[in-house]
């Protein structure tokens, strides 16, 4: 099993960094999940017997990296659910992508299908039965002229399937290294990454803000204008 890497951990909230490629809970693949690894880590740290109580407050799809926070009680886990549905929970993202994107900041919005059988989503118009309203801010951090990749950052305002890497990808500007939506980098890791969060800590109410970065190595050189 990864060694966790801990961010944040008091008697309420847990906050780790998700590798790529691990899922958030346990799916049909059977593959470690985050939420074992983290209930594991817990169980051992505190020499507790039997079942853990942790709640997921929130996912990140598969091969996309970054900060996930868990509920270490179920009051938490209530609160931070809230949070989410009042959009109190922040979640902001990096995100290398195709192009020089124009203008440098801007709002995306679109309405999303997803198509449960190829699990997939893409915009269509917003008279189509089934359509959800998408939503999200970007901002141009850097560009590197060589690659021709923009390394943007971008608010969530909605939380559709799949939706950065549709709006992105619709907008013109494919993310790096996705194999579903994208035009570059096909057998690369997906650049997009979870690296800011900020909730209100469910007991205390004060607000917090959570970062993290991912290594600069590979399509994330862009972080340290290190890519050749």
């Amino acid at each position: 099993m990864q060694k966790l890497k801990i961010l944040y951990e008091d008697n309420h909230i847990i906050v780790v960094e998700k590798k790529p490629n691990i899922p958030s809970q346990a799916d049909k693949t059977e593959d470690i999940d985050m939420l074992t690894m983290v209930k594991q880590y817990i169980k051992e740290k505190y020499k507790k017997p039997g079942n853990v109580y942790l709640g997921l407050v929130h996912r990140l799809d598969r091969p996309v990296g970054g900060i996930m926070i868990f509920a270490k009680t179920s009051k938490s886990a209530g609160r931070l659910s809230e949070q989410v549905r009042e959009k109190v929970f922040k979640k902001k993202y990096l995100a290398v992508v195709d192009g020089k994107i124009e203008p440098e900041e801007g709002i995306l919005e679109d309405y999303l299908y997803k198509d449960e059988r190829h699990n997939t989503s893409k915009v269509v118009a917003k008279e189509k039965k089934n359509a959800k309203k998408a939503k999200l801010d970007y901002k141009v951090l850097k560009y590197n002229q060589l690659k021709n990749l923009s390394l943007v950052e971008i608010h969530l305002h909605t939380g559709r399937h799949h939706q950065i890497r549709v709006q992105l990808s619709h907008f013109g500007h494919s993310i790096f290294g996705d194999q579903k939506y994208g035009t570059r980098g096909q057998g690369k890791q997906i650049a997009l990454w979870a690296y800011k969060l900020t909730i209100k800590h469910p007991i205390t109410k004060e607000e917090i803000t959570f970062q993290d970065f991912p290594e600069p190595i590979g399509t994330w050189c862009i972080l340290k204008d290190m890519c050749n």
